[in-house]
């Protein structure tokens, strides 16, 4: 038996994030149709809660897909110039079962993340949005970057980090990488001051976006926080916008950001609107007029997983990429 095995070069050489967003869009048709099966996330936390294990399973058809994410996340780990993020993508086939593929989970949640943020963004935000705030300067600042780039017209974008030195860095690597101005912001107010799309992409505990500065027209992605304890937004945020997300279960059981107000009664779980294969099938309105204030709030789905990895594996077969393995 012959596995593949894709390294973070090989996944982000053969599912590039504006081909990915496509990837996404097809598998959240999927959800939408019933064609899935997907539980909650299984976590395990060190004794100190400094790291954690998770497990995320998954299937998805059509196309028929079946894999399973393993991946520990550390988010002390940016500090030592390490990802957050590390652990492998299992890739099997749905008839008898059989290992596929072994794929670098990393650069799949980094591709396919920001590509389901584009994707809603495409939908919700407003169509000559040229102005970016990004809040956060790791690995998802770049890919959310690129993905922003794919589906609007981006010409300026401000970029704001609880660690300044690292906000720097990232504007002078993706301002030459993508020939576009890209400014340091002294703090998240500053940074989203006067964008039209907003990305938090941080490993805060506590909220880094507070309602009261939303303007009229603003689309905020709001993707670093996945679990408890982790919050990027305030519940005047959430209040204020008309909100949708990735996935109503998964929402409602592991993301503070709505769970926090929910709990304190600031809202209730009507005030989401939809879920994302609600919208790209329209069954829900979306923006409803150019002054709204959209919330996409994700914790991120092992549908995902299973859908990168399966076009990873037929990309890879076809175009002789990846390390064959004897198992």
């Amino acid at each position: 038996m012959e596995l593949i095995v894709l390294g973070e070069r090989d996944v982000y050489e053969l599912l590039p994030i504006a081909e990915c967003i496509a990837v996404m869009e097809a598998a959240f048709r999927a959800v939408a149709a019933g064609r899935f099966a997907q539980p909650q996330r299984l976590i395990a936390w060190l004794p100190d809660g400094h790291g954690a294990i998770c497990s995320m399973p998954a299937y998805l058809g059509d196309p028929d897909a079946l894999a399973v994410k393993v991946i520990t996340v550390f988010p002390e780990n940016r500090a030592a110039g390490l990802e957050s993020h590390q652990g492998s993508v299992l890739l099997h086939e749905t008839h008898t079962g059989r290992p596929l593929a072994v794929i670098h989970a990393g650069a799949v949640t980094a591709i396919r993340t920001a590509a389901v943020s584009a994707l809603a963004a495409r939908i919700l935000s407003n169509p000559q949005s040229t102005r970016l705030a990004l809040l956060g300067s790791g690995t998802q600042a770049r890919t959310h970057l690129e993905a922003m780039r794919a589906i609007r017209p981006i010409t300026h974008v401000n970029v704001w980090s609880r660690t300044p030195d690292h906000a720097g860095a990232f504007a002078r690597e993706e301002s030459a990488r993508h020939g576009i101005p890209i400014e340091v912001a002294q703090s998240p107010r500053d940074a989203i001051a006067g964008c039209d799309i907003i990305c938090t992409l941080t490993a805060a505990t506590a909220p880094v976006l507070e309602g009261a500065w939303l303007e009229p027209g603003m689309h905020v992605s709001a993707a670093g926080s996945s679990v408890p304890p982790f919050r990027e937004l305030d519940a005047a945020a959430v209040k204020r916008a008309r909100l949708f997300v990735d996935n109503r279960d998964c929402v409602l059981n592991e993301a503070d950001d709505l769970r926090v107000p929910i709990a304190d009664g600031v809202i209730t779980t009507g005030h989401i609107l939809g879920d994302l294969g609600e919208l790209v099938t329209a069954k829900v309105p979306g923006r409803t007029s150019p002054d709204d204030v959209t919330l996409f709030k994700s914790v991120g789905m092992a549908i995902e997983d299973v859908a990168s990895v399966r076009e990873l594996y037929v990309r890879a077969q076809s175009r002789g990429r990846g390390t064959r393995v004897e198992y």
